[in-house]
C-alpha cells in the first residue's frame, strides 16, 4: 500500500556540445513526498549524481538515493539541481504548497509567568545543545528511505506547526506531532536507525530519545517514562525503544514525536499513512 504522495518527472534537459551540435538527454529523478511546507522529501537518482538544493550540497547514498526538507515557514519556491555522472547539469524549480496553521491567542498572562528562570534557561540551553549535536551529525545509515510507521497510535493531541501568542508575544512554535497515550504505553522506532540521544530528565522535554535514520533524518520522542535504548545501540522498525509519559514541560502523559532533516524541523504526518486509516486498519 503506498502511503505517500510520489511526483515521477522525466526532465528533457538540452545541452550544447563543445563542437557547436546540439544533443537531448532524458534524465530521470524520483520524488517521495507532499511537495507543502513541512514535507520531508525523498529522491532516487542515477548513482554517481550530485544534488544540490539552493545552491546547498546535499549528501547522496552510493545507490542514488538523498533526502532533504521544507521547514514550517519555506519559501513556496525552490531549486534542486542535479549534476549527472556524464557531467549534465539540470536545474530544476519546485513549487510546494503553503500549510495553515493553528494559532492561539492568550491574554492576562501575569509578568512573573512570562519571565523565565534563569537557572531553567540555563539547564535547557545545556540540553538544547545535545539535541542540536546529536540531529546535526551525519551518518551513512540508510533507513530514511524506508517507509515510515506510527511509533504510537492513538488520538493526536497536538499538531505540527501550532502555535500560542501569550500577551501578543509569539511562543514558539510546536514541531512534533502529540499521541495522548497512558503513561506506560510502549513507543516503538518508525523506522530503522542508531540511537544518537538517550536521556532520561531534560528540562522541558523530560525523558527523550533521538533516533538516527541516516544522511540527515532523525527521529526525536518526548516526554518519555521510560527508556529502554542506550546511545549507539542499532535499533529496527518495529522495536519497542520506551514508555510514554508526562515528564518534562507538559500537563499530561502524550508522546511528541518528531522529525528532523538536521536541525530543520519537519512535520512527521508527512512520511506516514493517515492516523485515522491506520486505527480503521487496526481494528479489523
Amino acid at each position: 500500500m503506498t502511503i505517500l504522495t510520489r511526483f515521477k518527472a522525466l526532465l528533457l534537459v538540452s545541452f550544447i556540445s563543445a563542437s557547436g551540435l546540439s544533443a537531448q538527454t532524458l534524465a530521470q529523478v524520483e520524488l517521495t513526498g507532499k511537495m507543502e511546507q513541512g514535507a520531508l522529501i525523498r529522491a532516487q537518482v542515477e548513482p554517481g549524481t550530485q544534488a544540490y538544493l539552493n545552491g546547498a550540497p546535499i549528501q547522496v547514498t552510493p545507490n542514488g538515493q538523498f533526502a532533504f526538507g521544507f521547514a514550517r515557514d519555506a519559501e513556496l519556491e525552490q531549486e534542486l539541481k542535479l549534476i549527472y555522472p556524464d557531467g549534465l547539469t539540470q536545474i530544476k524549480p519546485l513549487s510546494i504548497a503553503t500549510k495553515e496553521y493553528k494559532i492561539d491567542r492568550v491574554n492576562g498572562i501575569s509578568k512573573k509567568i512570562m519571565t523565565p528562570d534563569p537557572e531553567a534557561l540555563a539547564r535547557s540551553a545545556k540540553d538544547s545543545k545535545q539535541v542540536k549535536a546529536a540531529r546535526g551529525q551525519f551518518s551513512e545509515i540508510e533507513s530514511f528511505n524506508q517507509d515510515f510507521i506510527w511509533p504510537l497510535t492513538g488520538r493526536i493531541s497536538g499538531v505540527y506547526g501550532s502555535q500560542r501568542v501569550y500577551n501578543g508575544k509569539p511562543g514558539n512554535p510546536h514541531y512534533g506531532v502529540d499521541v495522548a497515550a497512558k503513561t506506560g504505553t510502549v513507543v516503538i522506532a518508525p523506522a530503522d536507525g542508531v540511537i544518537s540521544l538517550s536521556v532520561p530528565d531534560m528540562f522541558y522535554s523530560g525523558g527523550t530519545i533521538i533516533l538516527d535514520h541516516g544522511y540527515g533524518v532523525s527521529s526525536s520522542f518526548l516526554h518519555l517514562s521510560k527508556l529502554y535504548v542506550k546511545v549507539g545501540e542499532s535499533i529496527k522498525q518495529g522495536q519497542p525503544i520506551a514508555e510514554v509519559g508526562a515528564t518534562g514541560r507538559v500537563t499530561g502523559p502524550h508522546l511528541d514525536w518528531r522529525v528532523n532533516w538536521y536541525q530543520m524541523r519537519l512535520d512527521p504526518v508527512t512520511i506516514v499513512p493517515d492516523m485515522s486509516e491506520v486505527l480503521k486498519r487496526d481494528k479489523k
